[in-house]
C-alpha cells in the first residue's frame, strides 16, 4: 500500500514531559485513517505537528515519498494538507463564494476589481463536487452547521487538497448533517483523497475508516485495519480496561420520594401533556432522535423557555414563577447541551466559572464585596472532589482545559450549590471515554447523596450502562418508560423511531 504521509520516530515534549514517543505511522493513498485516544494522549500534538504549528523534537516525516517538515499552516496548505476543525475556520459575515476564494480572488484582467462572475462559477464548481446546493451568494451565517462543514471541505479542494483532516467534525451536528457528512468522506475517498478522522464516537470511527491508530499516552498502543477492531477492543486499548468497566457499578438505588414532578407541560409545537416523576437517589434517562423535544424539555422545566400549560413541582411545592433564577433557588442545576456555548465563560479562568452561580456564597458582609480567601475556599473544595486536572489553581481560562475538565467545571458550579435536582443535556458529548468514567462515578455519587438526576442522551448504551429508568420521547411526547430490568436497545429505539 502507497502512503500519502509517513511518520518515523515522531517524538515530542513540553517543559521535559513527553507527549509523543517514537511514533511510526502512515497514512495509505485514496485511505481514512482514525486516529483515537483519550484526551491527553496526543492526537492534538500530532495534528499540530502535521499543520505546521511546532515541529517534532526528533523523527521525521514525507508527504508523497518527499520530506515534509512545514514551517507554518500556510506551508502545510500549500502542500496539500487541509484541515476541518471542531470549530469551523469561516468568516459568517462573508458570502458563501467570498469564503471559498479568500486565498485569491478571480481579477479583472490587471484592474483591482474582482471578476464577480468568475468568482460565482468558481463556487458553484466547488460546491457541486460536496453536492452543496446553495446559491454562491449566500451568508455563511444564514448557513446550518452541517452546510458549514461541508463549505469547508469544499474550501479544501479549492485548495487541491490531497490529505483533509477531520477533527471531531459531528459533535456539533444533527444525525441527519452527520450522515450527509459520512456520504461526502465516501466520495473523497473514491476519488482518491486520503483523510484522517478524529472523533470521540469510536462507531463512527470504525464504520468508516479503512485503517485504525490507537495512541495511549503519547504511544501508538495499537494499528491496523478497523475490520479488525470492535468499539469494545477500542476502548480497551485506549484505556486499559473494558468496555463493561466503564459504568461504575451503582452504589444506591432510588427512594420512592419524588423530588421533581411535571404534570401536563405543553408547548405548542414542542412538547405536548409530559408528565413524569424524578426520585431522590434516582437516574432517570431521557431518550430520543433529533427534534423529540428532549432538549427543549429540559429547558422548559429549567425555566428558560416558556411553557403554555402545565405544573412542575419541587419537593412537593408548585415552582411559579418559573425562571432560571427561581430554579436555582429551588435546587434545581441545568447542564446545557453546548458547554462551550452555554455552560462556560470560555476566556474566564477555572473559579470564576466555578462560582459563577454562587457568588452571593462568598461575598462579604457588606453587599458587592467579595471574599477572595472563601471564594478559593470553596472552588478548591468543589475542584478536589471532581479531581479537575490541569487547573493550576483556578486562575488558569477554562478554554485551555480538556472537554472532559471543562465538563467537570460545569459540575463543580453546581456543587456549590447543593442542588437536588440535576437537568443534565448531554454531559458526556465530546468527551472521551476516560473523562466519561470519571463523569459516570460522580453522578452515582450525587445519585447516593440523594440527589435526582435527569440524563438526557443520543446514546443508548450510556443510559443502560447508568441509569434506573429510561423515558423515550417521540414528536414532543413521552412514548414509553422502561426500567432497568426490562432494558433492551432494540424495543427504545422502536419506540424512538414509531
Amino acid at each position: 500500500m502507497d502512503a500519502i504521509l509517513e511518520f518515523h520516530g515522531i517524538t515530542k515534549s513540553f517543559f521535559g514531559v513527553p507527549v509523543l514517543e517514537d511514533l511510526t505511522l502512515s497514512v495509505g493513498e485514496g485511505r481514512v485513517l482514525g486516529i483515537v485516544g483519550e484526551n491527553g494522549a496526543g492526537k492534538s500534538t500530532l495534528m499540530n505537528i502535521i499543520g505546521g504549528i511546532f515541529p517534532p523534537d526528533g523523527g521525521r516525516m514525507r508527504l508523497s515519498s518527499e520530506p515534509y517538515a512545514p514551517a507554518d499552516p500556510m506551508e502545510a496548505a500549500r502542500r496539500g494538507v487541509a484541515f476541518i476543525h471542531q470549530e469551523l475556520n469561516l468568516f459568517p459575515n462573508l458570502s458563501v463564494a467570498e469564503n471559498l476564494c479568500l486565498a485569491g480572488f478571480p481579477r479583472v484582467s490587471a484592474l483591482p476589481w474582482i471578476d464577480r462572475r468568475a468568482l460565482r462559477r468558481r463556487a458553484e464548481d466547488l460546491l457541486a463536487r460536496v453536492e452543496l446546493e446553495i446559491p454562491p451568494e449566500t451568508l455563511v451565517e444564514d448557513l446550518s452547521q452541517g452546510e458549514r462543514q461541508l463549505l469547508e471541505v469544499a474550501k479544501a479542494l479549492g485548495h487541491r487538497a490531497r490529505l483533509i483532516i477531520f477533527d471531531e467534525p459531528t459533535t456539533s451536528l444533527t444525525a441527519r448533517e452527520a450522515e450527509t457528512l459520512f456520504a461526502m468522506i465516501e466520495r473523497l475517498r473514491a476519488d482518491g483523497i486520503s483523510m484522517i478522522y478524529i472523533s470521540h464516537n469510536l462507531g463512527d470511527v470504525v464504520r468508516l475508516c479503512d485503517d485504525i491508530a490507537v495512541l495511549r499516552d503519547g504511544e501508538l498502543v495499537g494499528t491496523g485495519a478497523a475490520r479488525g477492531y470492535s468499539v469494545d477492543a477500542l476502548v480497551a486499548l485506549m484505556v486499559g480496561r473494558r468496555i463493561e468497566e466503564i459504568y461504575p457499578k451503582r452504589t444506591s438505588a432510588p427512594s420512592r420520594e419524588p423530588v421533581l414532578e411535571a404534570r401536563g407541560l405543553s408547548q405548542r409545537g414542542v412538547i405536548e401533556g409530559i408528565g413524569l416523576e424524578l426520585h431522590r437517589g434516582e437516574l432517570l434517562g431521557i431518550f430520543g432522535l433529533m427534534g423529540s423535544g428532549r432538549t427543549e424539555l429540559a429547558r422548559i422545566l429549567f425555566g428558560i423557555d416558556p411553557c403554555a400549560r402545565g405544573e412542575v413541582r419541587i419537593g412537593g411545592r408548585s415552582l411559579s414563577p418559573r425562571t432560571p433564577g427561581e430554579s436555582v433557588r429551588h435546587g434545581i442545576a441545568y447542564v446545557p447541551e453546548s458547554r462551550r456555548d452555554e455552560g462556560l465563560l470560555m476566556e474566564a479562568p477555572v473559579d470564576e466559572n466555578i462560582a459563577l452561580v454562587s457568588l452571593r456564597r462568598f461575598t462579604r458582609a457588606l453587599p458587592g464585596l467579595l471574599s477572595r480567601r472563601r471564594l478559593e475556599e470553596g472552588v478548591r473544595s468543589a475542584g478536589m472532589r471532581l479531581g479537575i486536572r490541569g487547573a493550576r489553581g483556578g486562575r488558569q481560562a477554562v478554554k485551555t482545559l480538556s472537554g472532559g475538565n471543562q465538563q467537570k467545571v460545569v459540575l463543580a458550579r453546581w456543587l456549590l450549590e447543593r442542588p437536588s435536582v440535576f437537568l443534565l443535556d448531554e454531559p458526556t458529548r465530546g468527551i472521551d471515554v476516560g473523562a466519561r468514567h470519571e463523569i459516570y462515578r460522580i453522578l452515582d455519587g450525587l445519585a447516593a447523596e440523594g440527589a435526582g438526576i435527569l440524563f438526557i442522551s443520543s446514546e443508548i448504551e450510556e443510559l443502560l450502562g447508568m441509569c434506573d429508568r429510561i423515558l423515550v420521547m417521540r414528536r414532543g411526547e413521552i412514548v414509553e418508560e422502561v426500567r432497568r430490568e426490562a432494558f433492551e436497545r432494540e424495543r427504545i429505539l422502536r419506540a424512538a423511531l414509531g
